[in-house]
């Protein structure tokens, strides 16, 4: 794809490009588009497209509405499963003040500072994305039921894999937008499915989550199905997570490993900053009521602890070596905002760095078959929404990153959700709030 503004206007006129959609992401997430004509991209790119922040999840009220969508020129995509003739193209956005400043709760731009105080300290991050979700029937209006595609099980294969073709047309899609999957194959659950894609710069790995989320959903729908990364759709199956790889590279060279399967101390560091803070930050990793129901079952962790290649852990380390080697936070689930997860994980390992942290040693146990007194001195993950969010008001660390602001209003919001969950009936809530949204 071209660079410059300059070219991008020329390949929008010599490629047939009649619409644009500027994306960005709710508080929460969710994506948001407005379409905007060629002729107006160039306008987009130097003064911005107005819309009315009021009427987004978490954004202003409607005595400041007014923000600006600035297309990020280096995010220009096409949409293949859109018409070739007549194309539409996509970029992901900043979102500015009228005046021009950065918007505070532009959670991209949250990330942006992140990545730069990685830079200031001599790494770059990579992240790589493990993604899981649910393939369900829809009825005969093209409403989703809770009837999933198939009843297949980890890595089968046709007939009881009934997805494997769609896996392949999202593959496909992914790969023509510019996003690389790398495996793709069908999980535990009945008609449940993950598809990974190559690791990046942790911006671009934000920004390809929220297009993968997208295309994944737009291709089920073409194929008359509903998708769903709801955490737990199906209360005694397995639950749809996100598993975040992670490596630091240090003048080229990943730190994470080497050739002896031995890694810098400074990983330990690393490590060790997330495993102290994930608790305080599972209101973001695991940000809705349903997340909780998937934590400590079906290889989701319960305990805040490490160890190689085990899945009941925490953290776990896969059994790679070299430039392959990472780390893997197995706690967070689908629904996140990848801008503000990826912040908040990026800086907890980086406090760790500059604190030295010592790394707590390996649990090599199966946590879900080990004995009480075994685990009874771990750290439990927070049990649900509440708990999560009691430990994120009281945490210094959240309230330095991400401002005390934004905290104030997610925790509002959050709240609001749980006392609208209590009014409910639990079913209906979770199939009218997330089942048939996220």
């Amino acid at each position: 794809m071209p660079d410059s503004i300059k070219e991008i206007l020329e390949y929008v006129k010599t490629n047939d490009i009649k619409f644009i959609r500027l994306a960005f992401c709710d508080l929460f997430g969710t994506e948001k588009q407005i379409s905007i004509m060629p002729d107006e991209l160039e306008r987009a790119f130097e003064n911005g497209i107005s819309f009315d922040a009021s009427a987004i999840k978490g954004y202003g009220d409607i005595s400041k509405s007014d923000l600006f969508l600035f297309p990020d020129a280096s995010t220009l995509s096409l949409l293949p499963w859109r018409p070739q003739q007549g194309r539409v193209a996509k970029f992901l956005c900043d979102i500015r003040n009228p005046n021009g400043s950065e918007y505070m709760f532009d959670t991209r731009n949250l990330l942006k500072n992140a990545l730069r105080r990685c830079r200031e300290m001599g790494y770059l991050c990579l992240v790589g994305a493990e993604c899981e979700f649910y393939l369900f029937q829809t009825d005969e209006n093209g409403e989703p039921t809770t009837v999933t595609q198939d009843q297949g099980g980890y890595l089968d294969i046709a007939p009881l894999d009934k997805g494997e073709n769609v896996r392949r047309e999202i593959c496909l899609t992914l790969e023509d937008m510019g996003i690389k999957p790398e495996t793709s194959h069908h999980e535990q659950g009945p008609g449940q499915n993950e598809i990974d894609f190559k690791y990046s710069d942790a911006l671009t790995a934000a920004d390809n989550f929220l297009t993968y989320k997208s295309v994944i959903k737009a291709i089920a729908s073409k194929n008359g199905l509903h998708a769903s990364f709801m955490p737990k759709p199906i209360p005694d199956k397995s639950g749809s997570g996100l598993h975040i790889n992670l490596s630091l590279s240090k003048d080229g060279l990943n730190i994470f490993g080497n050739e002896y399967g031995e890694y810098d101390s400074i990983v330990n560091s690393f490590i060790e900053g997330i495993l102290e803070k994930t608790s305080e930050i599972s209101a973001f990793l695991n940000p809705n009521i349903n997340s909780y129901d998937r934590l400590g079952s079906f290889e989701a962790p319960k305990y805040v602890s490490w160890s190689h290649q085990n899945r009941s852990q925490l953290i776990r380390i896969p059994a790679e070596t070299g430039e392959k080697t990472r780390m893997e936070l197995r706690s967070p689930d689908p629904t996140v905002n990848p801008y503000l997860a990826f912040s908040l994980i990026l800086h907890a390992g980086l406090d760790g760095i500059e604190a030295n942290y010592k790394l707590r040693e390996p649990l090599d146990l199966n946590l879900y078959t080990a004995k009480e007194g075994l685990v009874e001195k771990l750290t439990k993950l927070p049990e649900d929404m509440m708990c999560a969010l009691k430990q994120m008001r009281n945490s210094n660390f959240v309230e330095r990153v991400i401002g005390r602001e934004l905290l104030e209003k997610y925790n509002l919001m959050k709240e609001k959700e749980y006392q609208d969950f209590l009014s409910t009936d639990k079913n209906d809530f979770y199939f009218e709030r997330y089942f048939k949204v996220l």
